[in-house]
């Protein structure tokens, strides 16, 4: 059984400084690495003083021609701020509504409603760096791509065409047309702009 109390709750914290969270130095479980940038979160599993509160957060640091890859927050909402550089920001809120787009300046920000699948993309060739707050304490991710890919095969197979594909930035060639035509674009001149080397044409067996 839980503290019956939120001064209960604190009670069991014995040291003041566990109430503090670096996110340069997070804990095991709260870090999230990819090729384009990495995520860190503060939820109430890696943070037991979140517990009770309702709020969570995420700082993420994408690097040049970087993209957090559509996804959803199953359990909230979102506001977004960006801290540094830049950020191209697009969400659609359910079938039939249309696409909210934001090219976010710095300590701009914007907001993703709950449930709503979303992404964030970094248009220059310097790192851009984003702090995202939820109201809820464990507001969950669902990464869109990837969960559709774990679907069975021969679903997956007719909603695409292929299987067991892992996709990167640089294999625009490749994957163009299983990403929206605005984020591939973007993705393309900034890589041109960046003088990033873009990955050849490849079959998805490959991949």
């Amino acid at each position: 059984m839980g503290a019956p109390t939120a001064v209960d709750r604190q009670a069991l914290i014995l040291n003041d400084a566990d109430f503090a969270y670096d996110f340069q130095n997070p804990p095991a479980g709260a870090l999230t690495v990819g090729a384009g940038g990495t995520t860190v979160k503060v939820d109430r599993k890696v943070f037991p003083p979140l517990i009770g509160t309702g709020v969570a957060m995420t700082v993420g640091f994408i690097g040049p021609c970087g993209f957090n890859t559509p996804h959803v927050h199953p359990r909230s909402s979102e506001i977004n701020i960006v801290v540094s550089g830049r950020l191209g920001t697009e969400y659609i809120l359910e079938n039939g509504a249309r696409p909210i787009f934001n090219l976010l300046d710095q300590y701009h920000m914007t907001v993703f409603p709950k449930g709503a699948m979303h992404a964030e993309f970094n248009p220059d060739c310097d790192n851009a760096v984003f702090v995202a707050g939820f109201a809820d304490e464990d507001p969950g991710v669902q990464q869109s791509a990837q969960t559709l890919l774990g679907f069975r095969t021969d679903l997956v197979d007719a909603v695409l065409g292929a299987t067991n594909t892992t996709i990167d930035g640089k294999d625009i060639d490749t994957f163009r047309g299983l990403v929206p035509k605005n984020v591939a674009d973007g993705v393309d001149s900034c890589l041109t702009k960046c003088g990033i080397q873009r990955n050849q044409k490849r079959s998805f067996v490959v991949l």
